[in-house]
């Protein structure tokens, strides 16, 4: 995986599945690609890539809150 690329891990989603994701607090919307398997951590829907997260605007919170829509 590109740490710096647009991308994410989810459970069941097929792989090259795009996914719109908007954090919640500030509003800020990317569309990401599927390419790994994860999270494995209760209570977590997806795993965003350090890139993403930084273009969310939450690179240093480490989680945020979001919205997600497959597209």
């Amino acid at each position: 995986m590109n740490p710096s690329a647009l991308t994410a891990a989810h459970r069941t989603l097929p792989f090259g599945s795009k996914v719109k994701v908007t954090n919640q607090r500030n509003g800020k919307s990317i569309v990401v690609r599927i390419n790994d398997r994860g999270p494995f951590i209760k209570g977590r829907v997806i795993d965003l890539s350090k890139g993403a997260a930084n273009r969310l605007g939450f690179v240093g919170a480490g989680h945020t809150n979001i919205c997600m829509a497959r597209l």
